[in-house]
């Protein structure tokens, strides 16, 4: 669907504002047109060899253009507006714009972003790590007017949208435009302090290349960190800025808030606690939706670098906390710098750092982690679910092989506090690894069944080939409780007198030394009166998440209290 490059005129608008912000009239449908557009802006001699590329690619579609104003597509760009940008983020499908890790920042976050550098010391140079159509980087540059702007961007066509864009607002002179990986940059020292803002990309790791996983655990391990594979590249500049910045340096990036919590940020909470200097964490509420093209968190992050001796800040002991905070809306953000001052001492002791967002009474100290109690396991994968959650062709199967199960979320939630029959449930084919066990009439059924199971591709899931039979599910032992592991509400945790089996959308809690049923009963009850959403990890669009060892880390009264 072509793309109108305009921006809409307020009803009010003056004749001034209508002459210096004329809407532009050029549709452009495809990335090449966008291209061939965008080169009406740039200067040849500047292009890197895989802009040229493209560029080549698209003169043959320069001739498919609407015939364009030109000159109000310049005017717009002049005067602090990316329509070349949001043509971009239109045209690109939401699945290669996650490939990627493109989301293009709402101006009201550029700008807070900025304000909040204008009051740290004036830096003479200016980095954007992943700088898409420089919508950071052109912004800061209006506020320093002297500082060499750099640009680091892998995407040739968002290159070309940056180049254009500078050199209309004229800062073609001070702009080095790097097309490469940040991870592979090296800057020379500058001679003053360096500005390190952007939204670097949120590339998560299923898409990272090997050897950017090797790399990451080669540069983590010259700070002693451990480095995780699950790690997304997002991670990966805040640690490379660690490593191309000095002492007196300082930098603020938006990106996703999974490293507040999850394990494999913890290099991402060393960076900020002991590294990089942190100062402030802001974080949007999951129901924010801060960026309109994107479903994801988002969080704020400012830091002021300090000497290798450490520093104190002109506010006293600023420097040995960090203030958080939570915003709500994007209209809420305001000045950065303010919240709930943290300890770094804390923080370093702290696993979730999302807890710091709100409220809460003391644990009283004779509580313990349910962990001490219980074990927590996450319910079986079948790897196919259209074959071992049973239908009508499993009918023949032996009926010790047909187990009641815990198959939907919503199951959980509707039983409340407990599941009071296995009548309703679904049950879930859990053949033997070994058919010999069988009689000759259920092997024979069984045959027939697992040859319409290899017809749905149950045999080839990677689940599959990697239990001791393909065919074999191994449903878990019973658990006394369970609960719901991921929804837009606390976890359901329910009592299962009558030893319903459960699947991956379940956990079960399975207590350490035989407990009695009153007992079980309390500790059940306790839970659903007390676990909030804050204690799991809170994604886009507020679907919270516990894993097991969250669930394990939740704190409960002794049993003596329970009983």
């Amino acid at each position: 669907m072509p793309v109108q490059l305009h921006r809409a005129r307020s009803p009010a608008a003056s004749e001034r504002e209508l002459k210096t912000s004329a809407a532009p009239v050029l549709l452009v449908a495809t990335e090449l047109e966008l291209a061939a557009l965008a080169s009406r802006f740039v200067a040849p001699a500047d292009l890197s060899a895989s802009e040229r590329a493209l560029l080549r690619a698209a003169k043959c579609r320069a001739t498919n253009l609407v015939e364009p104003d030109v000159d109000a597509v310049a005017l717009a760009i002049a005067a602090g507006e990316d329509p070349l940008g949001d043509a971009l983020g239109e045209i690109r499908t939401a699945q290669d714009r996650r490939r990627r890790g493109a989301v293009y920042t709402p101006a009201r976050i550029v700008q807070t972003m900025v304000g909040w550098a204008t009051t740290q010391p004036t830096p003479v140079r200016i980095v954007d790590p992943g700088a898409g159509s420089g919508r950071f980087l052109l912004a800061a540059g209006r506020e320093f007017a002297q500082a060499q702007l750099v640009a680091v961007e892998t995407d040739p066509l968002a290159a070309l949208l940056l180049r254009a864009n500078a050199r209309l607002r004229g800062e073609r002179h001070r702009l080095e435009l790097l097309v490469q990986d940040y991870r592979a940059v090296a800057l020379p020292k500058a001679e003053g302090p360096t500005l390190f803002l952007g939204n670097p990309p949120y590339v998560r790791h299923h898409d990272i290349e090997p050897a950017w996983k090797e790399w990451f655990a080669r540069a983590a391990s010259r700070w002693s960190l451990k480095a995780s594979r699950l790690a997304g590249a997002h991670i990966h500049f805040l640690l490379q800025t660690a490593h191309l910045s000095s002492a007196g340096d300082f930098g603020t990036f938006i990106t996703s808030a999974e490293w507040l919590d999850v394990n494999y940020g913890s290099v991402a909470r060393q960076l900020v606690a002991e590294v990089l200097g942190g100062t402030d964490v802001c974080v949007f509420d999951a129901a924010a939706s801060p960026f309109p093209n994107a479903d994801t968190t988002a969080a704020i992050v400012c830091f002021q670098v300090p000497s290798e001796a450490g520093e104190e800040r002109e506010n006293g002991d600023a420097a040995e906390t960090v203030r958080f905070r939570r915003i709500d809306a994007a209209e809420q953000l305001g000045d950065l710098a303010g919240g709930s001052a943290i300890p770094k001492a804390h923080l370093r002791e702290t696993r979730r750092w999302s807890s710091f967002l709100h409220g809460g009474s003391k644990i009283p100290a004779d509580f313990v982690e349910l962990g001490e109690l219980c074990r927590v396991h996450r319910g079986q994968v079948t790897g196919c679910n259209a074959a071992w959650i049973a239908s009508s062709r499993a009918r023949s199967l032996p009926k010790r092989a047909l187990v009641p199960t815990v198959t939907r979320a919503r199951e959980l939630f509707a039983a409340v506090d407990c599941l009071r029959a296995l009548d309703d449930l679904r049950c879930v084919v859990d053949l033997p690894a070994d058919l010999d066990e069988l009689d000759p009439a259920e092997r024979r059924e069984t045959e027939r069944f697992l040859l319409w199971a290899r017809s749905l591709g149950a045999q080839a899931s990677y689940v599959a080939q990697h239990r001791r039979a393909w065919w074999a599910v191994g449903l878990r032992d019973p658990a006394p409780i369970l609960c719901t592991y991921m929804a837009r509400r606390p976890p359901a945790f329910v009592r299962n007198p009558f030893g319903a089996r459960h699947l991956n959308i379940a956990h079960g809690i399975y207590p350490r030394d035989p407990l009695s049923a009153p007992t079980l009963d309390a500790l059940a009850k306790w839970l659903r009166s007390n676990v909030r959403t804050a204690s799991g990890r809170t994604y886009a669009g507020g679907l919270t998440k516990f894993e097991p060892k969250e669930i394990e880390r939740l704190h409960v009264p002794p049993l003596a209290q329970l009983r």
